[in-house]
């Protein structure tokens, strides 16, 4: 059984390898026919692909996380208000310190996610949770309620076209010199790999993980920290990518079952295979223009979330 699993997982390597190659391949600058194509290629396609890997892996990895230490399948990022968090935070830090740097703005943004992403757990804890659709409501409830404040602090302020960008989930703009900081969420998966243990006992809940001499609340903060780390800085870099934490996770468990060590992996490809063919399909269906990944991967993951919304009615 280890066998074929080594085996399916090469496979599933082997194609999103292949699908690297093809988003190395699709633009609209020629890169083979022009003098400027080999530069070009390394300033803008490969930097475009890196950040593809590194933002869709960790935040797959990122929903897994967040739906083994609230041990509900229904939320991630996006839908625990974490996103607007991070939002808020990189407009606050752009109003207050304009010339901030990009290393600046990630680390505020990600202290904003990691803030937001308490106070959704701190409510979990003093509301009873009769249906485990109740979690993802009230965090949709409060990013709604940090994203109204954000347009409206953007608004007064004369920040709304940027607030639209940041909220766009694009990766036209990233281009060699800014995707650098996305190799920061490569070390989080890394990290993920590692404690992925602790993470699927603390899934199992206070008492058991207290039992068996896990410090469940240094664990949840570790996890906390990992999501709102990944959520800032991909927020920083190319914006929202909605959804893109409960597809992955829900599917990979759906079919492997609910072991995070060995579905991490599986979760990191699933990730990226998403964000790519997203990209790509906004890349080539209105040539030479774009349409933001966000925006495709926007309607995949409702139509998933429903779909999961009406498989737990089904079961009562």
């Amino acid at each position: 059984m280890r066998v074929r699993g080594g085996v399916w997982l090469g496979l599933a390597t082997a194609g999103v390898a292949g699908l690297i190659a093809l988003s190395l391949s699709v633009g609209v600058f020629d890169i083979t026919g022009d003098s400027f194509g080999p530069e070009m290629f390394w300033i803008s396609r490969v930097p475009r692909t890196a950040a593809l890997v590194l933002a869709g892996s960790a935040m797959a990895v990122s929903g897994l996380i967040m739906q083994m230490i609230t041990r509900n399948r229904f939320v991630e990022p996006g839908t625990t208000g974490t996103s607007e968090w991070a939002a808020l935070g990189l407009l606050v830090v752009t109003l207050w310190v304009p010339q901030a740097s990009l290393g600046t703005r990630m680390v505020v943004a990600s202290v904003a996610a990691f803030v937001g992403a308490m106070i959704f757990l701190a409510i979990l804890q003093r509301i009873a949770l009769t249906s485990s659709l109740i979690v993802p409501l009230v965090g949709i409830m409060l990013g709604a309620v940090v994203s109204a404040f954000t347009t409206y602090l953007a608004l007064t302020t004369n920040m709304l076209q940027m607030l639209g960008t940041w909220f766009m989930g694009s990766f036209t703009g990233v281009v060699r010199g800014r995707y650098e900081v996305l190799w920061v969420v490569g070390v989080i998966v890394i990290i993920a790999v590692l404690v992925a243990d602790r993470f699927t006992v603390a899934g199992l809940g206070r008492e058991i993980a207290t039992s068996v001499g896990l410090n469940y609340r240094r664990t949840l903060i570790l996890g906390t920290s990992l999501v709102a780390v990944s959520t800032g800085v991909t927020t920083v870099v190319v914006g929202f990518l909605p959804f893109l934490g409960l597809i992955v996770p829900n599917v990979v468990s759906m079919i492997r079952g609910d072991n995070l060590r060995s579905n991490v992996p599986w979760v990191c490809l699933g990730g990226i295979a998403i964000v790519m063919v997203c990209d790509i399909l906004g890349r080539v269906i209105r040539m030479p223009f774009e349409i933001p990944a966000s925006m495709i991967l926007g309607v995949l993951g409702a139509a998933v979330f429903i779909a999961l919304v009406l498989g737990v009615r089904r079961r009562g």
